[in-house]
Protein backbone atom coordinates (compact mmCIF):
# COMPACT_ATOMS: atom_id res chain seq x y z
CA UNK A 1 0.00 0.00 0.00
CA UNK A 2 1.25 3.68 -0.84
CA UNK A 3 1.82 5.48 2.08
CA UNK A 4 0.06 8.25 1.04
CA UNK A 5 -3.10 5.73 0.95
CA UNK A 6 -3.96 4.28 4.21
CA UNK A 7 -1.95 5.02 7.48
CA UNK A 8 -1.58 3.16 11.17
CA UNK A 9 -0.48 5.84 13.36
CA UNK A 10 2.23 4.27 15.99
CA UNK A 11 -0.52 4.72 19.32
CA UNK A 12 -2.43 2.32 16.84
CA UNK A 13 -0.17 0.25 16.40
CA UNK A 14 1.27 0.02 19.40
CA UNK A 15 -2.52 -0.71 20.56
CA UNK A 16 -3.26 -3.63 17.95
CA UNK A 17 0.11 -5.51 18.88
CA UNK A 18 -0.81 -5.56 22.68
CA UNK A 19 -4.33 -6.55 21.67
CA UNK A 20 -2.71 -9.45 18.94
CA UNK A 21 -0.47 -10.92 21.78
CA UNK A 22 -2.94 -10.79 24.58
CA UNK A 23 -5.31 -12.42 22.00
CA UNK A 24 -2.49 -15.09 20.34
CA UNK A 25 -3.31 -13.78 17.42
CA UNK A 26 -0.43 -12.06 14.66
CA UNK A 27 -1.03 -8.11 14.95
CA UNK A 28 -2.81 -7.48 11.83
CA UNK A 29 -5.67 -5.11 11.71
CA UNK A 30 -8.02 -5.18 9.83
CA UNK A 31 -10.28 -2.11 8.49
CA UNK A 32 -13.34 -2.30 6.76
CA UNK A 33 -16.44 0.12 5.33
CA UNK A 34 -19.80 -1.03 5.65
CA UNK A 35 -23.02 0.12 5.05
CA UNK A 36 -25.50 1.52 8.14
CA UNK A 37 -24.41 4.04 11.17
CA UNK A 38 -26.54 7.64 11.43
CA UNK A 39 -24.33 8.88 8.38
CA UNK A 40 -24.30 6.03 5.78
CA UNK A 41 -20.84 4.53 5.95
CA UNK A 42 -19.66 2.75 8.84
CA UNK A 43 -16.06 1.42 10.27
CA UNK A 44 -15.65 -1.93 11.15
CA UNK A 45 -11.96 -2.88 12.60
CA UNK A 46 -10.76 -6.35 13.87
CA UNK A 47 -7.97 -8.75 13.77
CA UNK A 48 -7.24 -10.90 10.65
CA UNK A 49 -5.44 -13.84 10.31
CA UNK A 50 -3.48 -12.76 7.28
CA UNK A 51 -3.96 -10.55 4.47
CA UNK A 52 -6.42 -11.59 1.73
CA UNK A 53 -5.08 -11.27 -2.26
CA UNK A 54 -7.43 -7.79 -2.82
CA UNK A 55 -5.75 -6.99 0.06
CA UNK A 56 -3.77 -3.33 0.45
CA UNK A 57 -1.64 -3.66 2.79
CA UNK A 58 0.33 -0.55 5.07
CA UNK A 59 2.63 -1.36 7.89
CA UNK A 60 3.91 0.44 11.08
CA UNK A 61 6.21 -0.77 13.78
CA UNK A 62 5.90 -4.38 12.37
CA UNK A 63 1.91 -4.20 12.62
CA UNK A 64 0.15 -4.61 9.53
CA UNK A 65 -3.05 -2.40 8.46
CA UNK A 66 -5.36 -3.94 5.87
CA UNK A 67 -7.94 -2.86 3.12
CA UNK A 68 -10.01 -4.86 0.83
CA UNK A 69 -10.29 -3.05 -2.58
CA UNK A 70 -13.98 -2.23 -2.02
CA UNK A 71 -13.21 -0.63 1.40
CA UNK A 72 -10.10 1.70 0.34
CA UNK A 73 -12.02 3.82 -2.36
CA UNK A 74 -13.80 5.25 1.19
CA UNK A 75 -10.76 5.37 3.06
CA UNK A 76 -7.84 6.24 0.54
CA UNK A 77 -5.99 9.00 2.64
CA UNK A 78 -7.07 8.31 6.07
CA UNK A 79 -4.92 7.64 9.36
CA UNK A 80 -5.82 5.49 11.95
CA UNK A 81 -4.95 6.04 15.45
CA UNK A 82 -5.85 5.05 19.08
CA UNK A 83 -6.88 7.74 21.14
CA UNK A 84 -7.24 7.85 24.78
CA UNK A 85 -9.53 10.16 26.83
CA UNK A 86 -11.98 10.55 29.64
CA UNK A 87 -14.86 9.58 27.73
CA UNK A 88 -12.72 6.11 26.71
CA UNK A 89 -10.36 4.89 24.34
CA UNK A 90 -11.02 3.58 20.53
CA UNK A 91 -9.40 3.04 17.10
CA UNK A 92 -10.48 6.57 15.42
CA UNK A 93 -10.18 6.93 11.34
CA UNK A 94 -9.15 10.83 9.98
CA UNK A 95 -10.73 10.82 6.46
CA UNK A 96 -10.31 13.37 4.41
CA UNK A 97 -13.15 11.40 2.09
CA UNK A 98 -15.66 11.90 4.79
CA UNK A 99 -17.96 15.02 3.84
CA UNK A 100 -19.86 14.53 7.53
CA UNK A 101 -19.91 12.24 10.43
CA UNK A 102 -21.38 11.70 13.57
CA UNK A 103 -20.31 12.43 17.05
CA UNK A 104 -19.47 9.35 17.87
CA UNK A 105 -17.14 9.14 14.99
CA UNK A 106 -17.53 5.49 14.00
CA UNK A 107 -19.75 6.71 10.77
CA UNK A 108 -19.33 9.11 7.41
CA UNK A 109 -20.90 10.31 4.75
CA UNK A 110 -19.36 10.80 1.41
Amino acid sequence: MDQKTVTLSPSAAARVAAIATKQGKPAILRLAVEGGGCSGFQYRFGLADAPEADDSIAETDGVKLVVDSMSLDLVQGCVVDFVESLGGAAFRVENPNAAAGCGCGSSFSV
